[in-house]
């Protein structure tokens, strides 16, 4: 089997109640994200529809939506060519993080009430518990759910969607950096920091405690992706 799709039918999960397109799109993504499939690898459209046993439509559709995220590029005929990602563009993704979580989070300080300052709170205290309990994929979601509620408290909607345009990459990028025991408990000692200052109305240390969070995981993650020969 070709190694592009030895490396996709790895990330291929076919268990989600979503077409075939969409799962073919999320395997491809994570797949050349995660440099499983290296940039500069060419990608023939049929050769990877006849070895999945698919038509060419739901890998036409996955390549499609990948050029428009700039992780491959389209040329004549069948082939695709991968971008991938680099390490400037862990650095570019990570700046614009620190900006916009720093601002998300000041404005949800102060809209929040006292139920939703508890309801974090509880959050924080279940990833806790089951920090090395719960199977990987639940712990990712609770620093996810973290995340996700501040967001949705800030009030500030194109905030967020500039956020979401981002997410082709947080997600892996996440995935990569939390699936790591050592540097998932570090990641929830600064969240209880990002907690606290929330709780304390302290802008300041806001700022402070969240670049110092983003840029641990960003170098968690250049780490692991030069250990993969990304550049």
């Amino acid at each position: 089997m070709d190694d592009v799709v030895k490396a996709v039918t790895k990330n291929l999960n076919l268990s989600k109640n979503q077409p075939l397109k969409k799962s073919l799109l999320s395997a491809f993504r994570k797949t050349i994200i995660l440099g499983d499939i290296p940039a500069g690898t060419r990608i023939n459209e049929q050769q990877v529809a006849v070895a999945l046993n698919v038509s060419r439509t739901p890998v036409r559709y996955a390549l499609d939506q990948l050029a428009s995220e700039a992780l491959v590029r389209r040329t004549p005929g069948n082939s695709t060519i991968v971008i991938g990602v680099t390490l400037k563009d862990a650095y570019e993704i990570f700046d614009i993080r620190k900006e916009l979580d720093t601002l998300a989070t000041r404005k949800a300080m102060v809209r929040m009430t006292s139920a939703d300052f508890e309801t974090l709170r509880s959050l924080l205290e279940q990833t806790e518990r089951e920090l090395n309990q719960s199977p990987d994929t639940t712990v990712v979601s609770y620093f996810t759910d973290f995340n996700q509620f501040i967001y949705n408290h800030c009030e500030m909607p194109h905030l967020v969607r500039t956020i979401y345009k981002l997410q082709t990459y947080l997600v892996y990028f996440r995935d990569i950096s939390i699936m790591s025991v050592e540097r998932r408990e570090l990641a929830l000692q600064e969240h209880w920091r990002i907690y606290n200052a929330m709780v304390n109305q302290d802008e300041v240390q806001i700022s402070l405690v969240i670049r110092e969070h983003l840029g641990q995981s960003l170098q968690f993650i250049l780490k692991e992706m030069r250990a993969l020969n990304i550049e």
